[in-house]
């Protein structure tokens, strides 16, 4: 599967954005799906995943109660709400795709999307 990441720009502390992630392919619902980050000089880290069917969601210790993962079987698509953004959300978000649930980790992940920046501006 092919994943591609979109949505990412700039916003203020405390604004929101909403990233999404399109893939090809005709297995799209049997793939959990998740986001991840990484800033400059740091490991990527995971943010929150989503299972095949759209009813169970996990979250990042840091994002939990600010982020939201969903899912559309229909378009091929997950989305990441994110709202209450701090500067320390700065980072460059990737789109992940694998058949386990709950997802592993990164060295584990089957799919990558290339990633888009989001940058958050105090």
């Amino acid at each position: 599967v092919q994943l591609q990441a979109s949505g990412g720009g700039l916003a203020q502390a405390g604004g929101s954005l909403r990233v999404s992630c399109v893939a090809s392919g005709r297995t799209f619902s049997s793939y959990a799906m998740g986001w991840f980050r990484q800033a400059p000089g740091k490991e990527r880290e995971f943010v929150g995943a989503v299972s095949w069917s759209g009813r169970m969601t996990y979250y990042g210790n840091s994002v939990k109660g600010r982020f939201t993962i969903s899912r559309d079987n229909d378009k091929k698509a997950v989305y990441l709400q994110m709202n209450s953004l701090k500067p320390e959300d700065t980072a460059v978000y990737y789109c992940a795709a694998d058949s386990t649930y709950p997802l592993g980790s990164p060295a584990e992940i089957r799919y990558w999307g290339k990633g888009t920046q989001v940058t958050v501006s105090s």
